[in-house]
């Protein structure tokens, strides 16, 4: 390029420069000194760090030469020192002119390079964004009663949570889950329980979710299968009192399960709590224990197949912001074979809300979760739990049963937020309810299993109590699966139009609490995922 001149010590000061090649140009003067991420080229530039000599007093030019290594000529004349003069101080308005282009062009190229990057890191973070929105969860679609051997073969495509089941269930990621939770943090806790931890977690859109991240279990290809074919089945079981299973991730040997977010929390929270906010009302009480029934009741007998909850107690009833209930917790739930009545199984469950034949058989039937109904509408009349051992009498069925000889002792052991006068005409109708009630929940916790009723008959007794409950659409009622097309968002607000609910889902300091769980008995680590128990 020709450049000539020293080089300006304002170049070193350039923060963005990275690169600065001069080689092969006639640079003289000192050498900046350049910082170490600067790359600086300046080969082929004979006269750059060398010493620069004035001229002798007696010249009148008082310019500086720069010593070229050998002795300067002495018969040069005034005039080729003018012109010599005139052609340096030319060539350096042209090298610097040059070199501040060249620096301008390394400026804009800098500039350039940095706000394309910025540009592309927005534009990434956006499109993330976009694809956890949208299609958060991957559809996939693979039939498990065809191809089940093939997927149990698949050991390495299990593990890598990318395979889904028969009727389009959503499979998530670990990784959003991690995004969506905090990395599972502790703030996030909903509850713990004896098969796993129950985490809040945010979309991007602002949609809260429920996330249950089960106890790592050991690897097995048939425990695998079996809660694949449990998932598979589990997300069709749709009903407006059931919390709904909206996906899952299998990440190893660790299970994960992802349902809808219940903004208040248990019933156990307001029955025994006391969560902030008025305490139930009967009325209330009425309309949750008749949302529960109808849930259990789905699941017996008017589901594609019957299923045993094994664990229905308050902390595993959940309430939206209309106090309306719905029964969660599927990590117990059995399904009973076609033509059986009863499934044997090893002991899963609650204390207080075991039915003696399955405590002691282990054989369950649906009456089961009938029996474990009757403790919850005992919970619901006298606000006290079914093991209380700060009471005289702990066990709460058996106090129960024998206050339940004596009508006139009901309304002295009613929960204390319950008033009633016998002489007011309304709280006359509220007694008699009451009476009805306490009538259903000793039927259910007959020690003969046979003389139980079932869920429809109690469905049947608290129905008309509740004037303003309104069947689900028939339709809705009958549709199952989930929608391949649908975010999780969208799946969401379907949900809630089709139920009639006001539900939204805002900050609350409620919890899922499951802390009274009891574990499976211990067996041997390859059975543990066979038995279903840890789902």
């Amino acid at each position: 390029n020709k450049l000539s001149g020293p080089i300006p010590d304002s170049l070193t000061k350039l923060t963005y420069l990275q690169l600065f090649d001069v080689s092969n140009n006639n640079l003289s003067g000192d050498i900046p000194q350049f910082s170490s991420s600067v790359k600086f080229v300046h080969t082929g530039n004979s006269l750059l760090g060398k010493p620069v000599v004035y001229s002798p007093p007696g010249d009148s030019s008082g310019s500086p030469s720069v010593s070229s290594g050998g002795n300067s000529s002495d018969g040069s004349t005034g005039n080729s020192s003018g012109i010599v003069k005139g052609k340096t101080l030319k060539g350096m308005i042209v090298g610097f002119a040059i070199g501040a282009a060249v620096l301008l062009a390394i400026i804009s190229f800098v500039s350039y390079k940095y706000v394309m990057k910025k540009k592309n890191e927005k534009r990434g973070k956006m499109k993330k964004n976009n694809d956890t929105e949208k299609g958060i969860f991957k559809n996939v679609a693979v039939s498990v009663g065809k191809d089940i051997s093939k997927n149990q073969s698949q050991t390495s495509n299990v593990q890598s949570n990318q395979q889904a089941f028969d009727g389009g269930n959503i499979v998530v990621s670990i990784e959003i889950l991690r995004e969506v939770t905090d990395n599972f943090s502790e703030a996030n806790i909903l509850g713990k329980g004896g098969f796993g931890i129950v985490y809040k977690g945010v979309l991007h859109d602002g949609t809260q979710i429920a996330v249950k991240r089960m106890e790592c279990v050991g690897k097995g290809t048939k425990g695998m299968a079996e809660f694949q074919a449990e998932i598979a089945v589990l997300s069709k079981v749709r009903h407006r009192h059931l919390v709904a299973l909206l996906g899952f991730c299998i990440n190893g040997n660790e299970r994960l399960l992802v349902y809808e977010y219940m903004p208040r929390g248990t019933l156990s929270q307001h029955l025994f709590r006391r969560i902030g906010g008025s305490p139930l009302t009967w009325k209330q009480r009425l309309t949750i224990a008749l949302d529960v029934a109808r849930g259990v009741e789905y699941l017996h007998s008017l589901a594609q197949q019957s299923f045993i909850h094994r664990d229905l107690k308050p902390s595993n009833i959940l309430l939206g912001d209309d106090m309306r209930a719905k029964v969660a917790d599927f990590g117990l739930v059995r399904n009973a074979p076609d033509g059986k009545h009863s499934v044997e199984t090893r002991l899963a469950g609650t204390f207080g809300y075991l039915a003696p034949e399955y405590a002691t058989t282990g054989r369950v039937t649906t009456k089961v979760d009938v029996y474990a109904f009757g403790v919850v509408l005992m919970e619901l009349i006298t606000g006290r739990k079914a093991l209380d051992e700060t009471l005289p009498e702990a066990h709460l069925v058996t106090w129960f049963r024998r206050i339940l000889i004596n009508k006139d002792e009901i309304p002295k052991n009613l929960d204390e937020t319950i008033k009633c006068d016998a002489d007011n005409d309304e709280d006359r109708e509220t007694l008699a309810s009451i009476f009805k009630v306490a009538e259903l929940a000793g039927h259910c916790t007959l020690r003969e299993p046979s003389q139980r009723p079932d869920m429809s008959h109690a469905v049947n007794v608290l129905s008309p109590f509740v004037q303003q409950w309104k069947p689900t659409n028939q339709e809705e009622d009958e549709t199952v699966g989930i929608d391949l097309d649908m975010s999780l968002s969208q799946a969401l607000q379907r949900w809630q139009t089709a139920e009639g609910s006001s539900t939204t889902f805002g900050d609350t300091t409620s919890r899922y609490g499951t802390q009274s769980s009891i574990s499976p008995r211990t067996s041997e680590p390859q059975d543990t995922l066979s038995s279903n128990d840890t789902r």
